[in-house]
């Protein structure tokens, strides 16, 4: 029987054990509403309360509430906040689902800004809980796994224009290279607990990239902490953790805003955010987030545009259905960004950027060598309310990525040879380029079923999951040719030869052979996963995964033969408990969890020697500390986590009859270990604070000689630090008038780091940003300075990436 019948037939049989608890399902509802001030914006931080039923909840950003597990019958709703009229509305509760009439506030955004002046609202720079990380509903204190959450809100404040930047307010997260747009690398790489990660997911399924991304469909970002394999499989997400973006949602009110921006180095961006309900009955609801970009490098050529939109529907068909429909269709242009390979064959002869001749306001590019990523995401979603206990989610994902255009990189590639008479001395960069037309695709399906219920009076969280992933990827790219050789040290004469058309005239002269293939994968994964409350403090969550990787191999497109088609299963489980210390305020927590990497078959020198391999495992544990206090405007996590990596494979040698073979074995291990600080506070009205700080160990214990003992270069700065605070004036003559400042703090990163070429580190680095605005309800101008000292500095995976200087931006937001 093939992997998707098993999957069919475990489909049916748990849809039959759901059966029974459907059927005696009590008469339990959720109520749904959303409170506007008078002037029709989203009312943040009222109090809408059941009179006589300790069930409540306070609005969110942009007013909307919710009141899960209210019993059948007739309340009085009752709207509060600190020096507001209080309102009454009496509602009956008979369905599964209820949507709430719109409440409307006799005050309006800026006398409820007054109002609240002696009490505090929401924290806009945190979230409390997350559908997506453990894929249930679950609050943060009840989580015991560890994820930083970025809001929209901190992007607003921040001025990002950039999806890079976003993450730059996340503990422990740092970029190790730019997108290269090159077919296969994806966007940015980080390093995340040690290794590397991508942003691969959206809403919890597959999306895909050979460029950047585009922040202008942000809700919030979450980065999630440590080996997620149960839950999210191998294909997609690496050991240290892994990065969703979670979209923003049709609303059932008109609104939005339109946005420019302009900056120093032709920077111009301007985005669209419109939203509303399509009918009368505002059961079809639609939104649409827009953005143009146009930006120059800082350095003598490079440039990068795009144009983005992402359209959604949503159309709540009954109480108990609600169908969702979105897509992102996104088009990028640009040069490479300058990253400085460094000589893998000899030792290095310098050690740091300093010790480089090079002139880092060079690109090494021109501005007509570029490529586009154009980019498809389309999604859809059913989520239908099955009973007052069960729910089912059905996501369906198309993801389409290509990469048209030149990829080039520059290489320190000068030796020693007495015949040639060349020295090794870290001067003669070689340029390398080659032009690349590679298209991929993906679908990925996941059907969740989540309950609520209780059994033996105690109350279980549940989810059961199957996820199908395929990925096809084609390729038909030119063969990599240096271009020239020029000395980095002195104004080289032949550093200005270098162009499209000198590229195209070379390409068509060069003998190598084009990469003509196409391969293919299929991934079929089941999950379960259960959190228990053994009592209302004590919950206890337990795991697990089967995954079932299929590759199709890669076919040589030229010639149909296929090689490296094989298959592999993995399980993967997962545990965490938390006792919640002060229910609701303070939790303390521990886990223990498990990612995996498939590992391909290799053609051994030796018939006698395994050519088949296991998955790689990461299993981690981890511990600490979760705070939700002073009526939610304080949120606290320390953490401390261990994660030990086996089953790498390596080369050994081994003799046999007097001949030396290099065989692959499986039996190597590296070792993660350290602590995360994550603050987000809003200890009085209008201060906002963010502070994380990571510490990261990382060593490579089982390995070649020359690398062995050593911090893998993925592992990035063993310190990172992020802060910013931002405050916004909220009474007299400067109300709405607010100030902001932060920066990002780094140790040193070892970029490359081998008994061969020696180490090459970056240097340690602080960079501080400041922002000033004017907050208004119909509109918002801020203006943002972004590394106020100048400082230089680099990213690097052993590679060199100039970051940017000091730069300017100045906004201006039209709300309505």
């Amino acid at each position: 029987m093939r992997p998707l019948s098993y999957l069919t037939v475990l489909f049916v049989t748990i849809q039959s054990l759901f059966l029974p608890s459907i059927i005696q399902a009590q008469q339990i509802a959720n109520l749904k509403g959303v409170v506007l001030t008078a002037d029709g914006k989203g009312a943040e931080g009222v109090s809408v309360t059941l009179k006589g039923l300790n069930r409540g909840a306070s609005t969110d950003v942009d007013g909307h509430y919710e009141i899960k597990q209210v019993p059948f019958g007739s309340y009085t709703l009752r709207v509060t906040a600190l020096g507001l009229n209080t309102q009454e509305l009496q509602i009956k509760v008979d369905d599964l689902e209820v949507d709430v009439q719109t409440i409307i506030l006799t005050e309006s955004a800026a006398t409820l800004s007054e109002v609240v002046v002696n009490g505090v609202g929401a924290n806009p720079y945190t979230r409390r809980k997350s559908n997506f990380v453990s894929k249930l509903p679950l609050n943060n204190l009840e989580n015991p796994q560890v994820y930083t959450t970025i809001t929209k809100e901190v992007l607003r404040d921040q001025i990002v224009t950039n999806f890079n930047d976003a993450l730059k307010n996340s503990s422990g997260l740092d970029k190790l290279w730019s997108s290269t747009g090159r077919s296969g690398d994806g966007a940015a790489y980080f390093t995340l607990r040690g290794f590397s990660t991508q942003p691969n997911l959206i809403n919890g399924v597959a999306a895909l990239t050979n460029g950047d991304l585009d922040p202008a469909n942000i809700e919030q970002i979450e980065v999630v902490k440590g080996p997620s394999g149960t839950l999210y499989g191998g294909a997609l997400v690496n050991f240290g953790g892994l990065i969703n973006i979670v979209t923003k949602r049709p609303l059932d009110t008109v609104g939005g805003e339109v946005s420019y921006t302009i900056g120093n180095y032709a920077q111009h961006r301007a985005t669209l955010d419109l939203y509303g309900p399509l009918n009368q009955k505002k059961n079809l609801l639609g939104r649409v987030n827009a953005a143009y970009h146009k930006q120059n490098s800082f350095q003598d050529a490079g440039f990068r545009k795009s144009f983005f939109i992402a359209p959604s529907l949503e159309y709540r068909a009954t109480s108990r259905l609600t169908l969702n429909l979105d897509a992102e269709l996104y088009h990028y242009e640009g040069t490479n960004p300058l990253m400085i390979f460094l000589n893998r064959t000899r030792p290095l002869h310098a050690n740091t950027p300093d010790e480089l001749q090079f002139d880092y306001n060079r690109s090494y590019t021109h501005d007509d060598v570029t490529f586009k990523t154009p980019t498809i995401n389309l999604r859809g979603q059913a989520l239908y309310k099955i009973s007052d206990q069960w729910t089912s989610r059905t996501q369906v994902n198309y993801n389409r990525r290509k990469t048209d255009g030149y990829y080039q990189y520059v290489m320190y590639t000068d030796v020693d040879n007495e015949r040639l008479g060349t020295i090794a001395n870290d001067t003669i960069l070689s340029r390398y380029v080659t032009k690349q037309n590679a298209v991929s695709e993906v679908i990925n399906i996941q059907q969740n079923f989540t309950g609520d219920f209780k059994i033996g009076g105690l109350r279980n969280r549940l989810v059961f999951g199957l996820d199908y992933l395929r990925q096809v990827n084609k390729n038909n790219n030119a063969p990599y040719i240096v271009f020239d050789r020029l000395n980095s040290s002195i104004d080289d004469p032949n550093y200005y030869n270098y162009n499209k058309e000198a590229i195209d005239e070379r390409l068509a002269a060069s003998t190598g052979s084009y990469t003509y293939n196409r391969a293919s994968s299929n991934v079929y994964g089941a999950y379960l996963s259960n959190v228990l409350n053994i009592t209302d403090q004590l919950i206890a969550m337990a795991s697990v995964r089967v995954d079932r990787f299929q590759s199709g191999g890669t076919e040589n497109l030229n010639t149909g033969v296929v090689t490296g088609d094989y298959g592999q299963t993995a399980v993967s489980p997962k545990f965490g408990v938390v006792y919640q210390v002060i229910p609701n305020q303070i939790s303390i927590f521990a886990n223990y969890m498990n990612g995996f990497r498939n590992v391909a078959p290799v053609t051994q020198p030796l018939p006698d020697i395994p050519n088949t391999f296991k998955p790689q495992q990461a299993n981690q544990w981890e511990g600490g500390v979760k705070l939700d206090v002073l009526d939610n405007r304080l949120s606290f996590t320390a953490s401390y986590y261990d994660i030990s990596v086996k089953n790498i494979t390596r080369t050994e040698s081994i003799i046999r009859d007097d001949t030396t073979y290099n065989i692959t074995v499986q039996n190597g291990t590296q070792l993660s270990r350290g602590f995360e600080l994550d603050l987000t506070a809003r200890p009085v009205e209008g201060l906002n604070i963010i502070f994380g700080y990571s510490n990261n160990t990382s060593k490579i214990t089982n390995a070649d000689v020359n690398v062995n003992d050593r911090r893998p270069v993925s592992a990035g700065p063993k310190h990172l630090l992020n802060y910013w605070v931002s405050y916004r004036f909220h009474q007299g003559a400067i109300k709405g008038i607010g100030l902001g400042f932060g920066g990002n703090s780094a140790s040193e990163n070892i970029i490359t780091n081998d008994l061969l070429t020696g180490t090459f580190t970056l240097p340690g680095y602080t960079v501080l940003n400041a922002s000033v605005f004017y907050d208004h309800p119909k509109f918002r101008i801020g203006l943002k300075m972004d590394n106020l000292t100048d400082k230089e500095y680099f990213k690097g995976w052993t590679t060199i990436e100039p970051q940017m200087p000091r730069s300017f931006l100045a906004n201006l937001t039209y709300k309505f």
